[in-house]
């Protein structure tokens, strides 16, 4: 292996295999600990090839864990994978095309689980190739007999609590895939073109209030604006608000009178091109007890009724109200005892009930267009117009969907939400605002579908009576299925004939009736509750709760969400202790991913190159796992060629610095050549002093999951401090003097703390390059793993609060002196320091004790030919000087005060000739060695 070259692909898994990756998980969980860190990994979905949001995902789990396991702790992290749902299956069925139609439940799963699993296989490989520590060989999956069981458990749990129930409510309905959905299984399109309407709602019966103010002669009609044209036919009355004024006003163009909230005539009135006069107004509370014709179906009546949701935000403040396709409008109903039937049927197509004009017809498609078409000749369309506005959509099938009531599994997360609540208050979220965020998400969650009108999945173990709305679940009947399931998985429910599923020993214990009167139910448990309630399975102990949850910021309404209220349903405590929320991964410029663009980037691809390697080079894991560090990943996280060249260089950079630190501890051993710290130099004191701050702000970053500061930090420390500033001083040191004089092993020991406290910082990050680094430690006869050796170890002597301002102000003496003379070789001149007596002299003084030295600490950090400390101006100098002022702040009485000294810096060409071994200019001729080399060389 080559000494800290370009690292390479192939290196990085020769690496692996050496440094014993595979096995670093289980030594650690063998290992006697006083504390553990448990990161509860959430499932990604088993549909797919690994792509670079997996990899920012898990490469920032994997640097809090080597990190956590650095610092001392037995980390419990137990990889899974989510593989059930309607993803999974739709892929399963298109791929099949035409077949798909004959093949029955059991053939639809056990080809789902052959896709699952041959996704999980691909997903693994690339983690394991990405350095992602675990044990590979026990990792958790929602199919697992073993986790179904649980999940039933759970379900039954909750149910038995009353917080499971069943009922027919408006849902998120995917036409497109014939199912339920919930919200966090939603994506909202932003440029969906909706059919807006304006509508009227003619008066059939005024409001006792208003019967004054609306004369018989004249008809008046209420004015709805509505986005979904097709749920006009569904209409069971229209909403107001109480508190709001609302007018009668009169139309300039037709002479009709019309109903409208106040705030809203002139805006209406431009948009229907004309203008209203307004005769009257009134309060909303005035509306009660009125009713309206429906604008479609003769003698319906429409009553008016309060509600709270009517905004004046959009339309006319009066809202249509379809209790079928509406969540509010369900709410109105329920508290009016409206009819809530639904006119759609599974495929978002009319049913007979809606009338032969629409009946067989999709609702959002030829559906709308006869809606439209019959209103115009009811007469009752005033306008329509294209809307475009954000709108949900499958996020599977990418398809519109529509909201449709019907029979379904809820859990009531009213009370929940309350508790759960209470509980966030001992949680820390990470960014603090994702709290808020998550809270509102939930509270505007009315309830939660938990089933599911597909066959991948957990089935809901409720057995339904042939002829009566009826249904049979209790203890008995669920711990026999859980036996089944433990047994034998979840296929048994579509298996095993409904008399061994519902046997007679268990209906004798409940004295219930024939098994045969009964059938299983068709519904699978949502994927957002089989993967909701992984902490059952995951964490060890029934109380346990994980040190961490980190996920994207898409799982504050999905899995975030369903993990906090089933452990709140089944154990009244929150999951996790914090939430890390990540942004998601775009293209270099901000946009988002997709193949049309040409900008989806494969982690393979980074990693070992494309087809092209001068296009595509292979940039190796490393690259990959820096870019994820650097980023600053609360936000949105960007990546192409641009990030990626960057963290490269950035690693290069790094790598130059650790082959300069482990060349020149090559001889120096730290057992025997270590310097004390009261005995170094003070310029080594220093970078001890700066080692211990750098130590103690990447571990605060570390704590805070801070890792793009933990990057800022290292790249700020090996470029400024060391690259910049320490190497170029003390390479004369170093290549100088005599191996074992105390000044170069003074320099050495803190060579030696500064590759330790570097490799360490970066390991967990740049586990491959740490790996590496320690291979190649040459005092170690038998390389260990540095992450088998602990967590960064630094010495509170190390701090050095005092030293900070003789070097400080030395340094802004030598930045002037340097900057005098740009591009040219500071040790062809000489330079002269006037300082007036008092602190600031003192203070230089200890960098130089004598009045002119070549060999001090001052003229080491001025890097000159000699320097020369005075008191006051020298009488006589030569005349080609550059004189330099300067002024330095000095702390006094605890830095309360602060006393500014003036300094000059005279500098000169030097009168001495070029050393022929150091290079420096402090010879008497140029063919012979200076008084320092040769001493060296005649002590050698």
């Amino acid at each position: 292996m080559k000494l800290l070259g370009r690292q390479q692909p192939d290196m990085e898994l020769e690496i692996q295999q050496k440094c014993g990756f595979s096995e670093l998980y289980s030594w650690q969980k063998e290992r006697k600990t006083k504390t553990e860190f448990c990161l509860h990994d959430g499932p990604p979905y088993a549909n797919g090839d690994p792509h670079v949001g997996h990899a920012l995902n898990k490469i920032l789990k994997d640097i809090a864990n080597r990190y956590h396991m650095m610092r001392g702790s037995k980390i419990h992290f137990v990889p899974g994978w989510d593989c059930h749902g309607l993803p999974i299956e739709i892929k399963v069925l298109s791929e099949l095309g035409g077949k798909a139609q004959n093949l029955s439940a059991m053939e639809i799963r056990e080809k789902a689980r052959s896709f699952a699993k041959a996704a999980i296989e691909k997903q693994k490989s690339a983690f394991i190739r990405w350095g992602i520590m675990a044990d590979w060989d026990n990792c958790y999956y929602t199919f697992d007999r073993n986790y179904e069981a649980k999940q039933l458990r759970i379900f039954y749990q909750m149910y038995d609590k009353g917080l499971v129930y069943r009922s027919y409510k408006p849902v998120f309905w995917s036409p497109s895939s014939r199912t339920a959905l919930a919200e966090a299984e939603l994506e909202y399109n932003p440029e969906h073109v909706s059919r807006s309407i304006y509508v009227k709602f003619p008066l059939l019966k005024p409001p006792p209030k208003l019967a004054s103010l609306i004369s018989d002669s004249s008809p008046v009609s209420f004015l709805v604006w509505t986005t979904q044209p097709w749920t006009i036919p569904a209409n069971q009355a229209i909403c107001y608000m109480p508190e709001s004024k609302y007018a009668v006003v009169k139309c300039s163009t037709s002479g009709d009178l019309y109903i409208l909230a106040a705030d809203k005539v002139s805006s209406v009135a431009s948009t229907l091109e004309t203008t209203f006069e307004v005769i009257s107004t009134f309060s909303g509370a005035d509306l009660k007890n009125g009713t309206c014709s429906h604008p479609l179906i003769p003698d319906k009546v429409s009553p008016l009724l309060p509600a709270t949701h009517v905004t004046m935000a959009k339309g006319t403040g009066l809202v249509h109200t379809a209790p079928a396709h509406g969540m509010e409008d369900y709410s109105v109903a329920s508290q009016h005892n409206l009819p809530m039937d639904c006119l759609v049927d599974e495929g978002g197509i009319f049913i007979a009930e809606a009338g032969p004009e629409l009946h067989k017809k999709a609702v959002l498609e030829e559906g709308t267009d006869v809606v439209i078409k019959l209103l115009k000749n009811s007469k009752n369309l005033l306008k329509e117009e294209k809307l475009i506005h954000s709108y949900p959509y499958d996020w599977r099938t990418k398809k519109p969907v529509v909201i449709r009531a019907s029979k379904q599994w809820f859990i009531n997360i009213t009370d929940l939400k309350t508790t759960a609540k209470e509980l966030l208050k001992t949680v820390k979220f990470i960014p603090g605002a994702t709290l808020n965020a998550m809270v509102d998400m939930m509270d505007r969650r009315p309830y939660w579908c938990i089933s599911r009108q597909r066959v991948w999945g957990v089935p809901i173990p409720v057995f339904h009576h042939k002829t009566k709305d009826e249904y049979l679940i209790n203890s008995q009947t669920i711990e026999h299925i859980i036996k089944l399931v433990e047994q034998h998985g979840s296929d048994i429910w579509w298996t095993l004939p409904p008399e061994q599923l519902l046997p007679k020993q268990v209906l004798s214990q409940v004295g219930g009736p024939d098994a045969l009167e009964y059938m299983p139910g068709q519904d699978i448990l949502d994927i957002w509750f089989d993967s909701g309630t992984s902490w059952s399975y995951v964490l060890p102990g029934t109380n346990q709760r994980a040190d961490l949850y980190l996920e994207g910021k898409d799982q504050l309404g999905g899995w975030f969400q369903s993990s906090l209220l089933t452990s709140v349903a089944a154990r009244k405590k929150v999951p996790f202790k914090s939430v890390v929320v990540h942004g998601f991964t775009l293209g270099e410029k901000g946009e988002k991913m997709s193949k049309s663009l040409g900008n989806v980037i494969d982690p393979d691809i980074v990693i070992n190159g494309g087809q092209d390697q001068s296009k595509e080079p292979p940039y190796g894991a490393d690259v990959l796992r820096w870019w994820v560090a650097e980023s600053n990943v609360f936000t949105e996280v960007t990546i192409g060629p641009s990030a990626l060249n960057a963290a490269r260089d950035d690693i290069n950079k790094l790598r130059n610095t650790l082959r300069f630190l482990l060349g020149n501890v090559a001889g120096f051993n730290p057992k025997t050549d270590s310097v004390p710290v009261n005995q170094m130099y003070v310029i080594d004191q220093y970078m001890l002093h700066l080692l211990q701050d750098l130590a103690s702000k990447i571990n605060d970053s570390y704590k805070q999951y801070d890792f793009g500061k933990v990057v800022r930090l290292l790249k700020a420390f090996y470029t400024r401090e060391l690259s910049n500033f320490y190497f170029s001083i003390i390479k004369d040191r170093l290549y100088c003097e005599n191996e074992n004089d105390p000044k170069r092993r003074s320099c050495q020991t803190v060579l030696d703390e500064i590759l330790d406290v570097m490799v360490r910082s970066f390991a967990p990050i740049l586990p491959h390059l740490a790996e590496e680094v320690f291979q190649h430690i040459p005092y170690l006869k038998e390389p260990r793993s540095v992450f088998r050796t602990g967590w960064i170890s630094t010495s509170s002597i190390w701090k050095k609060p005092g030293l900070v301002e003789a070097v400080e102000s030395a340094c802004a003496m030598r930045d002037s002196f340097l900057g005098s003379i740009p591009g040219k070789n500071a040790a062809e001149y000489e330079v002269i320091i006037v300082i007036e007596p008092g602190l600031l002299f003192e203070i230089i003084e200890m960098l130089q004790a004598e009045e002119t030295s070549s060999t001090s600490q001052l003229n080491e950090l001025m890097m000159a030919s000699q320097s020369t400390l005075l008191a006051q101006e020298p009488r006589e100098r030569t005349a080609d000087v550059i004189e330099l002022k300067g002024t330095f702040l000095i702390n006094l009485e605890g830095g309360d005060i602060r006393e500014e000294s003036s300094y000059k810096v005279i500098v000169m060409p030097t009168t001495k000739e070029k050393c022929p071994r150091c290079w420096k200019y402090t010879a008497e001729s140029s063919d012979t060695l200076c008084p320092r080399c040769a001493e060296v060389v005649g002590g050698k």
